[in-house]
Formats: C-alpha cells, structure tokens, sequence
C-alpha cells in the first residue's frame, strides 16, 4: 500500500514541478489576447496529466493527498472526491480548452464518465503553476428531470408533514384551560341548555289539556240545557274570552 502511494505521488508531484520549474517565466501572451504556442502546450500537458493522474487513485491515496500540506494537492482531492461517486469509470478525455484572464489562465479538460461527463478545471498562475481545481459535473436532462422530481416530492412532502403537525397541535388547544375552544364549548352547552324545556313546561301541558276537556263538557251541558235538546246535535270546537267593556 506505500508503495502505490509513493507512486501516485510521485507522478502527481513529477507533473506539477514539471509546469512549474521547467517551463517558469516562459509564459507569453500576444498583444490580441492569444496564448503562444509553447504556453499553450504546456499547460494542456499538465492539465491532461493531472487529470490522468487523479482520476484512478483510490479512496485510500485520496486520503492521504489530503492531508500532505500542499494548498493545491488538498484542494483537488477535495473537488474530486465529491464528484467521483457521481461520475463512475472513466472513458475518455476531450481537447483541453485554455483562457487568459488577469494573469490566469483556465484549463477546461472535458472528460466522459460511465454515468455522467463532467469538466477539470484548473487555475493556472503567470509562472504555470497550478492553483486551484474544481470539478464540474454535467448532468444529463433525464438526470437533472430526476433530481426537480425529487425535489418537488420532497417539498410537498414537508410542507403536508408540517400541516399535520399544525392540525396536532391545534387540535390540543381545547386541553388548555382558560383557551377559546374551551371558552366556546362551555357558552355551547350552555346554549343547549337553555333551549331544552324544563320538566315543569313538559308537565303543564297535560293539566293544560286535561282543564280545557272538562271545560268544554261543561260549556256543552249548558247549551244543551238551554236549548232542551243533547250534546249529540253540536260540537263545541273553540273557547275564546270575550274582553267587555265595563260600563
């Protein structure tokens, strides 16, 4: 196992004193913006190579690259290992594409993978040395369609989740003394209470019923004692007072 770390580091570093020391100082930009040839090639070389060589380490050299110390080295193990359980086997690399923008350049190296392709892109300084790598992953549209469905039933999710807990929650409020919903419940049954007829009201009605009966019996007898006939030949149907004025 340290011999395949000191090898890995050995290309690793080889590759990078190579930009840096052999080729330091001899950057040149044309007065249009374009990058000499030499320039060019240099920093293709070491973009490729770098690519080359960190793509197959291992989770073990991973590792242990983060922690050698070296700002770059931590910063590309870094980019790489949350990119690479993403990407799957490598395949093949594509024409390195260079930019110059305030004493840097950017090398874009694109690389196809088994499950999606994505881009290295390295900073380089004025001497060639590189400073910084990221690695940008390039999701394909069924992918990206998979991850906003995801999404979505994720936030609708919580968002119902949280509902939920809001109706829970609500729905104890009537526990708490001194709350409305016990407040309300109380002026309810007190309102039932007051529209239920009392035993007394109930009981009146049958006396009630019972008085009016014999009073008709009566009132009837007497018609038919005046009249000298019976009570068979009429019916008495209502009893109205009569309010007479007092002379």
């Amino acid at each position: 196992m340290n011999q395949m770390f000191k090898k890995a580091s050995s290309v690793l570093t080889a590759v990078v004193c190579a930009a840096s020391i052999t080729f330091s100082g001899a950057s040149l930009v044309l007065a249009d913006g374009e990058i000499d040839d030499q320039t060019k090639t240099t920093i293709e070389t070491t973009a490729e190579g770098l690519t080359e060589t960190i793509i197959p380490l291992t989770d073990e050299q991973i590792e242990a690259y983060m922690e050698s110390g070296d700002e770059f080295t931590e910063n590309a193990m870094t980019a790489w290992n949350g990119a690479k359980e993403e990407l799957g086997d490598m395949k093949e690399t594509g024409s390195v594409e260079i930019e110059y923008s305030n004493d840097e350049y950017t090398a874009t190296v694109p690389v196809t993978f088994e499950k999606e392709d994505a881009e290295f892109i390295y900073v380089f300084d004025k001497n060639l040395t590189p400073t910084s790598l990221s690695v940008d992953v390039k999701y394909s549209f069924a992918t990206t369609m998979k991850n906003a469905a995801l999404n979505t039933v994720m936030g609708l999710g919580t968002v119902f989740v949280i509902l939920i807990m809001l109706i829970f929650l609500i729905s104890l409020f009537q526990f708490i003394p001194g709350s409305g919903a016990q407040e309300a419940k109380a002026k309810k049954k007190a309102a039932e209470e007051a529209a239920a007829p009392t035993p007394a009201t109930v009981a009146a009605a049958p006396v009630q019923e019972a008085d009016n009966s014999e009073l008709i019996a009566v009132i009837a007898a007497a018609i038919a004692a005046s009249e000298g006939t019976s009570t068979d030949g009429f019916v008495v149907r209502s009893i109205r007072k009569i309010n007479r004025k007092k002379r």
